[in-house]
C-alpha cells in the first residue's frame, strides 16, 4: 500500500536519472568505438603472456553444493534447503538433493553481486539499524532476526531482500563464508573485459554522470553479473530454469540499478520513514520489503530504457565505424591538436596539485598496496607448488596413470576451490588505506581487494592449465613411473618461471592501474573549481563530423593523467628493484622457451577422466550431463554427514514422486516466534549430537566436535557413518559409531518442515540406482 501512491513519482524519478544517464553513454560509446578501432589498426606492444589462458574454466561443472539452513520470511520458519553453486556462481536453492536429482524447479536464485557475507548477527542488526535512522530495538526487546545456530551466515544488501542462513558447526560456517565470499566477488566482476566498446562506454557513462553530481572516486555499487535473481514457485512450469540456463546481459541495469536507488534512497527514506507503523522490528522489516520492491521496479524501468538506447547505437555503429576507419588520421590530428590546447591550459596547474598533494604521497599508497597483494601471489605460488608436490609424492607411493588421473582432475580446479584458495584471498584483508584513505576520498578499499584476489584466481587457473598442458603432451613419450614423476617435476619448475614472470606483469599493471584510481579522481576534484568550468570553450575546435569521437571532456581527464602518469611509472620501476616484492624489471624480457605452448592452447580442451578412464565406448549424453551435475564439484569434502542432512532427503521418501509442499502451514510445527529460538536451537544441537542416549559427562558444547571421516577411509562396514548407505541392501537401523545406538534421523518437525509420510527409517531413498557420498557433494558410480 506505501508504493502505490509512490508507483508515479518513483516512475518520473527513474526516468529523469536514466536519460542522463543515457545521454552520457552515448556520448562515451563514440569515444570507446573510435578507441577500439584505433587499437585495432595500432596495436600495442605490451609483454606477452608466458603462461595459458584457458578459455571456458568451469564449463559444467559445479563449484560447490551441500545442505544448509534458510529462514523463510513469509512463514517466520528455519527450513533444510539444498544449496548448488553452479559454474556462473548463482546460489541456487532446492527443495532437497533429490530435488535437484530430479530436476525439478529450484526454490531461490540469488545473484549475489552488491551483497556482503556477514558471520554475526550483531553485524547485520548493527547495518539495519543504521539503514533507517531514528528507528531502533529498545534494549531488552526482541531484535529483527534470531538464529537458532551460534553460525549464521547473512547476505545484506543496501537496496535489495536480505537472506539467512544458518549451518551447525564453526567449521561448516567457514567453508560456506569461503563459497559464497567467491560468489560475491565473481558476481562483483560481472563487467567483462573482453567488450572492446560497450564495457568500456558504459563504466565512462558511469564515472561522468557521478561526477556531473560532484561524486569523486570508486564506487562499490559499480557491481553486477549476468545471473537472475528470482524466486521460483514450488510447482511451476517455467519457473524452473537453472542459474546457467538465464537469459543474459542484466548487467548494466543491474548497475543502473544502483545507480538510481544511489539518488532515490535518502528521499526514499525521508518521505516513507515517518509513515511506518509499528514496534521498531516491525518498521525495520518493513522498510526492507519496501526497499526491495522499489529496487526491482526500478530495475525493470532501466532494463527496458536501456535497452531502447542499446539498440539504437548498435544500429549506428555501422555508419560510425565506417567514418572512423575512413577518417582515422584526420580524427587523430584534430584530437592531438585539442589536447595541446587544454595541455597548455591545465598542465600547469595539474603540476603544481600533483607536487603539492599527491606526489609526496605516491610511495606510501604504492607499499600500503603491494605488500598484501605480494604475499597473495606469493601464497598463489606455494599453494600450486604444494599441490603439485603432494601429487607427485602420492603418484610415487600409490603408483600408476590412474591416479595421476584421479589428481589431475582434482587439480585441474583447484583455482575455483573456494576454501584452498581462501590462504591467498585472506592476504588481501590486510590492505590498509588509513590516513590516505581520508585524504584522497577513498571509501572503501573492497574494489583493490576483489580486483586483486581475482587476479589471483586467474594467475593459478592460468599456471594449472598451463602444467596440465605440457604434462599432456609428455605422457605419450614416458616409459614408466619414474619418468612420469622426473617429468612432473620438471614441467612444475618451468611452469613456475613462467608464472614468476606472468605475476610480476599483473601485479605491476594492478599497481598503476590502482595509484591512478586513487589519484585521478582527488586531481579531478581539486582541478575542477579553476578547470572545469572553462572547458566548454574548447568545444569550438572540434569538427562538427568528428564530435561524436571526440569529447573535451575525455581529452581534459587525459590531460590530468599525463601529469601524475610519470611519477606513477617511476614509483613502480622503482619498487620492482626491491626483491621483497619479488617483482621483475621492466627492461626484463622473458623469451619463451616453448615457441608452439600457446599452438597448444587452442586445441580441444583435455578431459583427463574421460580420455583415461579405458571406456571403449562413448558416455551416452544424458549420463554425462548427470555426472556432470552429481560428480563433478570442485570441493571434495572430507567431513561426515551434516546432522541435518537426512532430514531434508527424508522430505522424498521411495513412494512420493514431488516433494511435499512445505510451505503449507502445519499445527505440528514448532512455533516460529521468537520465544521458540531456543528450543530450536537446542533441538538442532541434539541433531548434532545424535539422539538422547549420549554418553554420560557430554555436554551441549560437543555439537562442534569433528564429524566422522568419510565412508573412504574406513576399513569396515560397521564404523561407515550411519546416513551413508554403507550397502547395496540398506538396513532399517544402522549403529552409529560412536555409541553403538540407533541412528537418530532429525525429525520434519525439529527442521520445520511439514512431516511427510514413511519417514521413520534410518535410510535415504535412493534416487535412480545412485549411490551418494556422505554430504551431499558427491556421487560415485
Amino acid at each position: 500500500p506505501c508504493l502505490t501512491w509512490l508507483c508515479s513519482p518513483l516512475a518520473e524519478k527513474t526516468g529523469k536519472v536514466l536519460g542522463e544517464f543515457c545521454q552520457c553513454y552515448k556520448e562515451q560509446y563514440g569515444v570507446a568505438l573510435f578507441n577500439s578501432v584505433r587499437y585495432e589498426i595500432e596495436g600495442n606492444g605490451g609483454p606477452q603472456a608466458q603462461l595459458l589462458h584457458r578459455k571456458v574454466p568451469l564449463e559444467d561443472h559445479v563449484i560447490y553444493s551441500g545442505n544448509l539452513f534458510q529462514y523463510i520470511e513469509e512463514n517466520k520458519k528455519w527450513r533444510n534447503r539444498f544449496c548448488v553453486v553452479p559454474h556462473n556462481y548463482g546460489l541456487v536453492l532446492y527443495e532437497n538433493k533429490l530435488a535437484y536429482e530430479r530436476d525439478l524447479p529450484p526454490r531461490l536464485q540469488v545473484n549475489s553481486a552488491g551483497y556482503k557475507i556477514l558471520t554475526s548477527v550483531d553485524q547485520y542488526l548493527e547495518l539495519v539499524n543504521s539503514s533507517l535512522p531514528g528507528v531502533t530495538p529498545k534494549s531488552g526487546h526482541s531484535p529483527i532476526l534470531k538464529c537458532p545456530t551460534d553460525f549464521p551466515l547473512i547476505l545484506w544488501h543496501p537496496y535489495s531482500r536480505h537472506y539467512y542462513f544458518c549451518v551447525m558447526t564453526g567449521k561448516e560456517q567457514e567453508k560456506w563464508r569461503a563459497v559464497f565470499q567467491d560468489c560475491v566477488r565473481h558476481c562483483n566482476n560481472g563487467i567483462s573485459e573482453d567488450s572492446k566498446v560497450e564495457a568500456p562506454a558504459f563504466t565512462d557513462a558511469v564515472r561522468m554522470y557521478r561526477q556531473a553530481k560532484e561524486q569523486y572516486g570508486t564506487w562499490d555499487m559499480l557491481c553486477g553479473n549476468e545471473t537472475q535473481v528470482r524466486t521460483c514457485p514450488p510447482r511451476a512450469g517455467v519457473g524452473g530454469l537453472r542459474a546457467e540456463q538465464c537469459p543474459q546481459s542484466l548487467l548494466p541495469s543491474q548497475v543502473l540499478s544502483n545507480l538510481v536507488m544511489e539518488e532515490l534512497l535518502p528521499e526514499l527514506r525521508t518521505t516513507i520513514g515517518p509513515r511506518l507503523k509499528g514496534k521498531a522490528q516491525e518498521r525495520q522489516r518493513t522498510w526492507i520489503q519496501i526497499s526491495d520492491a522499489v529496487y526491482r521496479m526500478v530495475y525493470e524501468q532501466t532494463k527496458a530504457q536501456y535497452d531502447a538506447v542499446m539498440a539504437k547505437c548498435e544500429q549506428e555503429r555501422p555508419q560510425m565505424e565506417s567514418t572512423i576507419r575512413t577518417d582515422m588520421d584526420q580524427i587523430i590530428t584534430s584530437k592531438e591538436h585539442l589536447a595541446s590546447k587544454i595541455r597548455a591550459f591545465v598542465l600547469p596547474k595539474a603540476e603544481i596539485c600533483v607536487r603539492n598533494h599527491v606526489q609526496p604521497y605516491i610511495s606510501s599508497i604504492l607499499e600500503a598496496l603491494m605488500t598484501p597483494t605480494s604475499q597473495g601471489f606469493a601464497e598463489v605460488r606455494e599453494v600450486f607448488f604444494k599441490e603439485v608436490t603432494d601429487m607427485n609424492m602420492n603418484i610415487v607411493n600409490e603408483g600408476g596413470l590412474e591416479k595421476l588421473v584421479e589428481y589431475m582432475e582434482k587439480l585441474s580446479h583447484l583455482a575455483f576451490h573456494p576454501v584452498k584458495m581462501q590462504s591467498c584471498y585472506e592476504k588481501m584483508d590486510q590492505l590498509k588505506l588509513e590516513g590516505l584513505q581520508q585524504r584522497f576520498d577513498v571509501s572503501s578499499t573492497s574494489v583493490f581487494k576483489q580486483r586483486a584476489q581475482i587476479h589471483m584466481r586467474q594467475q593459478m587457473d592460468d599456471a594449472v592449465y598451463t602444467f596440465e598442458t605440457l604434462l599432456h603432451q609428455e605422457l605419450g613419450k614416458l616409459q614408466g613411473k619414474d619418468d612420469l614423476c622426473k617429468s612432473i617435476q620438471r614441467i612444475l619448475e618451468r611452469v613456475l618461471k613462467k608464472y614468476d614472470y606472468d605475476s610480476s606483469t599483473v601485479r605491476k599493471k594492478f599497481f598503476r592501474e590502482a595509484l591512478l584510481q586513487i589519484t585521478i579522481p582527488f586531481l579531478l576534484k581539486k582541478l575542477a573549481p579553476t578547470c572545469k568550468g572553462e572547458l566548454a570553450k574548447f568545444q569550438e575546435l572540434i569538427f562538427e563530423d568528428f564530435a561524436s569521437f571526440i569529447l573535451v571532456e575525455n581529452t581534459y581527464e587525459e590531460v590530468v593523467l599525463q601529469s601524475v602518469m610519470k611519477d606513477i611509472m617511476q614509483a613502480v620501476k622503482e619498487a620492482a628493484v626491491q626483491r621483497k616484492h619479488n617483482l621483475y624489471r621492466d627492461s626484463m624480457v622473458m623469451h619463451n622457451s616453448d615457441p608452439n605452448l600457446h599452438l597448444l592452447g587452442e586445441g580441444i580442451p583435455i578431459d583427463w577422466g574421460e580420455e583415461y578412464s579405458g571406456q571403449s565406448e562413448a558416455e551416452p549424453e544424458a549420463d554425462k550431463r548427470r555426472r556432470a551435475k552429481q560428480v563433478v564439484s570442485v570441493i571434495q569434502d572430507d567431513e561426515g554427514v551434516l546432522p541435518y542432512e537426512v532430514g531434508a532427503e527424508a522430505l522424498l521418501q521411495p513412494g512420493s514422486p514431488e516433494p511435499r509442499e512445505p510451505e503449507e502451514p502445519d499445527p505440528g510445527v514448532l512455533p516460529s516466534s521468537s520465544d521458540g529460538v531456543k528450543e530450536i536451537r537446542e533441538l538442532l544441537v541434539k541433531e548434532s549430537l545424535g539422539d538422547a542416549d549420549v554418553p554420560s559427562g557430554a555436554s551441549m558444547h560437543q555439537a562442534t566436535r569433528p564429524s566422522p571421516k568419510p565412508r573412504a577411509d574406513v576399513p569396515s562396514e560397521a564404523k561407515v557413518p550411519c546416513a551413508t548407505p554403507a550397502s547395496p541392501a540398506p538396513r532399517a537401523e544402522t549403529l552409529s559409531p560412536s555409541t553403538g545406538t540407533p541412528c537418530h534421523q532429525p525429525s520434519d518437525k525439529e527442521t520445520g518442515e511439514e512431516v511427510a509420510p514413511g519417514g521413520g527409517e534410518c535410510s535415504r531413498p535412493q534416487p535412480m540406482g545412485t549411490t551418494e557420498s556422505g554430504e551431499g557433494v558427491q556421487t560415485e558410480f
